[in-house]
């Protein structure tokens, strides 16, 4: 036991002695940092030049936004040649507008080497918006609000300006209202009080290199009022159905409608008829013999106005017919 205890401290005594002798002969690997290329907003693709001079080698890139770096990639290897290869990794997740620091480090046997500091910059983001209008679409008269967010370089405290253009959408685009400025977020917010027809919106920064949203479309919804002549009924009887629809849109398709589950079942229509000078009326009887829940449906195809639904009537059987 004890021969065979001697023999294995030896043999690692040797092998320490040989892993010594090697990094003493090894030499550390030499490299070079090159420049960053495929530069974007957010990515970077950074370069350079690593010789593992002959012992097994790797290497990884370290960036940030000063020389104190903080970020580094994933080590990767070089081989073990004696002759310099190109190396590269990809870094993500930049700030737009930055000027970033950048080296290649490299490692073997022998110890370890850094590369020159190197510097890119990303170039900036573009400004560009997202708009929605809530809600949309709106009832005859009633409010929505045109809202989003100012997104690139330098959009904190832009100005802004909301633009319409009414169906049919034939005139040029016209100033809404007052501009206001983003918040440091890139926000706004512009209320619409009273909306009378379908219009187009769109909001557009204040001064040089005007950038412009996409269009948002809010319809404006004609407004319904209706009336039963009964609620409350013997199964069989007939009930009326009469209203009228704002504004006028004679010979546009009306329905009565009843509430199926989730879904509404046509039972009857017809076509609106003069009424006056800003109105179009509609009349129905229908014979109703289960109660139920009805509604009117005004279909519009005008581009003025969007079709929409009435508030909902509830009509009960209480009696039986004798």
């Amino acid at each position: 036991m004890r021969k065979i205890l001697t023999v294995g401290v030896s043999l690692v005594s040797a092998l320490a002695l040989a892993g010594s002798a090697a990094a003493a002969t090894a030499t550390k690997p030499t490299v070079a940092t090159g420049t960053a290329t495929t530069i974007t907003q957010t990515s970077a693709k950074l370069r350079g030049t690593v010789n593992p001079q002959g012992s097994v080698t790797t290497y990884y890139f370290q960036y940030g936004k000063s020389t104190s770096y903080g970020a580094q990639t994933g080590p990767t290897t070089a081989g073990a040649g004696t002759k310099g290869v190109a190396v590269n990794a990809d870094v993500v997740g930049l700030t737009p507008n930055t000027t970033y620091h950048f080296r290649v480090v490299a490692t073997n046997i022998a110890g370890a080497t850094v590369g020159a500091d190197k510097t890119f910059t990303t170039p900036k983001q573009p400004l560009g918006f997202a708009v929605t209008a809530t809600p949309n679409p709106v009832a005859l008269g009633g409010t929505t609000t045109v809202s989003g967010t100012l997104t690139g370089t330098g959009n904190a405290g832009k100005a802004v300006q909301l633009q319409q253009r009414p169906f049919p959408y034939s005139a040029p685009f016209a100033n809404a209202g007052n501009a206001q400025t983003v918040n440091a977020a890139g926000q706004f917010s512009f209320p619409i009080l009273s909306l009378t027809q379908t219009t187009q919106y769109r909001v557009v920064t204040v001064g040089a290199g005007s950038v412009t949203s996409p269009v948002v479309l809010v319809g404006s919804q004609v407004a319904i009022r209706f009336r039963v002549s009964a609620k409350s009924i013997t199964s069989g009887q007939l009930v009326r159905f009469a209203g009228s629809v704002t504004p006028k849109k004679d010979g546009s398709l009306y329905a009565v409608q009843k509430q199926k589950g989730s879904i509404w079942v046509t039972v009857a229509g017809s076509s609106l008829r003069p009424y006056t000078a800003d109105k179009s009326r509609f009349a129905r009887r229908l014979r109703i013999r289960h109660s139920g829940v009805y509604r009117i449906y005004v279909g519009v195809a005008d581009g003025t106005h969007v079709s929409t639904a009435s508030g909902t009537v509830e009509i009960k059987i209480t009696k039986t017919k004798k």
